[in-house]
């Protein structure tokens, strides 16, 4: 793929937030409040797989190198839809920052489509602003960094052991700078 290809990708959305309006105020501070605009994720994204296109990292599976359409959906949650969901489909009780659950398969590394699902994620706001505290960060930085772990994850990253998950943690933070 040459480097003038890239402005011909697309990615496709489905984003959907729970009403937090009655807690937006006590949670987020009014710069904060874009991280419940689609439009802010789609932007973010579509930046990293610009960034993953760019760079042909060989992390990533080869066929997703050559695509031009992105699909996923973005859920932002509760803890107590997030439980449920935790037990349902990962067998473990009770909340968790954030879940991914990836569609690429072996079959489609024979597809010749331009376009690829790449799966669901879900993110727990109150996870992401108790972590935000914790760490003494926006929330908005939490959500990142939670969103850019459930991305990678969407594209095949795994980290069964130390060395796997510094360097995704790594590659977040790389893709994360540079949204800055």
């Amino acid at each position: 793929m040459y480097q003038k290809d890239l402005y011909d990708l697309e990615i496709d959305l489905v984003f959907k937030c729970n009403d937090f309006a009655n807690l937006s105020d006590f949670f987020l501070n009014k710069p904060d409040n874009i991280i419940f605009e689609s439009d802010f994720w789609e932007e973010v994204l579509l930046c990293w797989i610009k960034i993953i296109l760019n760079e042909k990292d060989n992390s990533f599976p080869n066929f997703i190198l050559d695509k031009k359409s992105f699909s996923l959906s973005l859920q932002i949650i509760n803890d107590n839809q997030i439980s449920s969901i935790n037990q349902k489909w990962m067998n473990k009780s009770g909340p968790t920052d954030v879940l991914s659950f990836p569609i690429i398969s072996n079959e489609d590394t024979t597809k010749d489509l331009n376009f690829i699902e790449l799966g669901d994620l879900f993110i727990s706001l109150e996870r992401a602003f108790e972590q935000s505290l914790e760490f003494k960060h926006s929330i908005k930085k939490e959500m990142l960094w939670l969103a850019s772990h459930g991305f990678l994850h969407l594209l095949g990253w795994e980290h069964n052991d130390a060395n796997e998950l510094d360097n995704m943690l790594n590659f977040q933070e790389y893709l994360i700078s540079k949204l800055d």
